[in-house]
């Protein structure tokens, strides 16, 4: 079992803000921002399963008060051996991200982690799944898959489920939608990415993956494109949360058939070569993102 240890970050934010009772205090003595001090801290928290503080005054809890000693331990270690470059500079992290994942998922959410860690400075870059194009300098990768990735280590991100999904105004002028037969006939829109058998199948139909119509091979354009008033697309719900929010995209109808949600064969992983997570800012922003991902 990999034991999980907490970026060093999270370690001292947690020792000055024990210290000093006050997250102004605590951010102006690390030189980040009250919200820095308040992310690493709950990150910290997530990682132990624990609460470290009460939530009025900064007294610490009883686990927090023990695990306190036991970092103001291996702090003291750490620093009877400092480093030979008296100022580190800032840290570089390099993200290669599906395009939709990242438009959905990473971007929404990656304020939160740019407050926590200003130090850090990110490069994203896009992955493209289906063509196994893979930026091979990045530090971290997500992909989207089977799980069955023998190169690198590698942890489940999210799982998915899938809806078929269409514009509203295609659902005035090619509804009602109650039962899957209802779906004979319409412009399905197809993605090597998402295939329809696994809805089909959830609802009992023996019809053959659709060959013609429009394709696509990324779940985002899909989304434009049903969007549009193209056809309908079969979306994962986590992903297409941007168009759903927004109303660009509906559920077909309120029969259960329509509302029902089939799990998705594939998931999102993030993968990593063998001892990348041994940098501070790598395992930091890996266990941010789970986080940010459940």
């Amino acid at each position: 079992m990999t034991v999980r240890i907490p970026p060093i970050q999270c370690l001292l934010t947690f020792e000055a803000l024990a210290r000093l009772r006050s997250v102004t205090q605590a951010a102006e003595e690390l030189c980040v921002t009250p919200s820095a001090v308040s992310h690493r801290v709950k990150q910290l928290e997530q990682v132990l399963g624990v609460k470290l503080f009460g939530r009025a005054d900064f007294s610490l809890t009883t686990e927090g008060s023990e695990y306190l000693a036991h970092v103001r331990e291996g702090l003291a270690t750490l620093q009877r051996f400092p480093s030979r470059q008296a100022n580190p500079g800032r840290r570089k992290l390099r993200l290669a991200v599906t395009p939709t994942f990242a438009r959905s998922i990473v971007m929404p959410r990656l304020k939160q982690f740019a407050e926590a860690y200003p130090e850090i400075d990110i490069t994203m870059q896009v992955s493209i799944p289906l063509l196994d194009v893979v930026a091979e300098d990045a530090d971290l990768t997500v992909r989207y898959g089977t799980g069955r990735y023998a190169d690198v280590e590698h942890v489940c991100l999210t799982k998915d489920v899938v809806v078929p999904l269409a514009s509203p105004a295609f659902v005035r002028e090619h509804g009602p939608f109650v039962t899957a037969d209802d779906l004979e006939g319409v412009p399905l829109l197809r993605s090597p990415l998402e295939p329809w058998r696994t809805w089909f199948a959830a609802n009992h139909l023996d019809w053959p993956e659709p060959t013609d119509g429009s394709q696509f091979n990324d779940i985002g354009l899909m989304c434009d494109g049903a969007a549009a008033g193209m056809g309908v697309a079969l979306v994962r719900l986590k992903l297409g949360a941007p168009w759903i929010e927004h109303g660009a995209l509906v559920r077909l109808g309120e029969s259960e058939v329509f509302n029902r949600e089939v799990p998705s064969p594939h998931a999102h992983y993030l993968c990593w070569r063998t001892g990348v997570m041994e940098r501070w800012e790598c395992a930091a922003f890996a266990e941010w993102l789970k986080q940010a991902t459940r």
